[in-house]
């Protein structure tokens, strides 16, 4: 399900306490471009686009959603990638894509 999904990117690394310098977001490896690291629902890590596009713009096989993990603290603690799935989003709906479906190599 992970590699239909193109969720095979390494997790993010965890940072250093005693690091105090700014964390870049990771580079493609293919493209260059900079992409957003996410967890998945299923415990997988996707590369998704810095943007997010109108649902008409993007294929159904590389929509995704990041949802907030529920929690009971109104400060964000979690947010993970849900593939958009079942139900259609609306043409206009911002969607987050995959980077796959950007990437150009060099």
């Amino acid at each position: 399900m992970a590699e239909a999904d193109g969720a095979t990117a390494p997790p993010r690394p965890s940072p250093d306490p005693d690091d105090v310098t700014w964390i870049e977001p990771p580079r493609c490896p293919e493209c260059g471009a900079l992409v957003r690291l996410f967890p998945t629902n299923y415990d997988r890590w996707v590369s998704l686009a810095m943007v997010e596009l109108p649902a008409k713009d993007v294929p159904a096989a590389f929509r995704w959603r990041l949802t907030r993990v529920p929690d009971r603290s109104p400060v964000p603690t979690d947010i993970v990638a849900v593939r958009v799935r079942g139900i259609d989003p609306l043409p206009s709906e911002p969607v987050v894509p995959a980077h796959r479906m950007m990437c150009v190599p060099e």
